[in-house]
């Protein structure tokens, strides 16, 4: 009586080609964050218009930024966490050098075409002063928040007020543009009178080429 046939086993396959392809698709994005959370790294000739913040400095808790609404609320800017931010700090009564840069925010977010939803507006509010109408009208889609200008410094000026006066704060305030990306972090100012053409250009290539926000 012949014995029944043994099946035969299968080979086992092999995880390492699957691992492989992983890791292969993982380095590009971990190679991305530790290049960006270590700016002594970026090219110097990186031909980026606005200035590079070194190092980077988080957002503060409303403890050590207090900020509120128009009509008076708290406001946490940690609560735009995800997005990126373009900001303005300026008087309510919002002069010609205001508007232009409340101008040039909201166009360069106009801008961004499928990306225009990871770019949120803020601008912060140095006084207790009303906002005219016409501006509140304008700009409708900006943040508006009120902040005093010595609890803002330390975040958009990376110093704190105790050797200025709040005019000398209120007047370097007043002129940047600043980007904070979606982890929190302020990581680029644009200059005083900054050229329109140029923060949009720096936005528009900063937000295509990033696998955050």
């Amino acid at each position: 009586m012949s014995s029944a046939p043994q099946p035969t086993s299968r080979p086992r396959r092999s995880l390492a080609p699957m691992i492989a392809v992983f890791l292969v698709s993982l380095a590009p994005i971990v190679a991305a964050f530790v290049v960006y959370f270590n700016p002594q790294w970026w090219p110097t000739d990186s031909g980026a218009y606005g200035q590079l913040v070194d190092p980077q400095r988080p957002i503060p808790g409303p403890a050590e930024m207090p900020l509120a609404t128009l009509d008076g609320k708290p406001y946490d800017l940690n609560a735009l966490r995800g997005r990126w931010v373009l900001a303005a700090a300026d008087e309510a009564e919002c002069p010609e050098s205001c508007a232009r840069k409340l101008f040039i925010i909201r166009n360069t977010h106009a801008s961004l075409g499928k990306n225009v939803d990871r770019l949120m507006r803020v601008w912060f509010i140095t006084d207790n002063a009303p906002v005219p109408q016409k501006v509140l009208d304008a700009y409708k889609g900006t943040v508006m928040v009120r902040g005093k200008p010595a609890d803002l410094a330390p975040f958009l000026l990376g110093a704190g007020p105790a050797a200025a006066s709040t005019v000398t704060v209120a007047d370097e305030l007043d002129g940047p543009i600043w980007m904070i990306d979606p982890l929190g972090h302020l990581m680029q100012q644009f200059p005083d009178e900054a050229d329109p053409v140029e923060v949009r250009n720096d936005v528009r290539k900063l937000i295509s080429n990033s696998r955050i926000g």
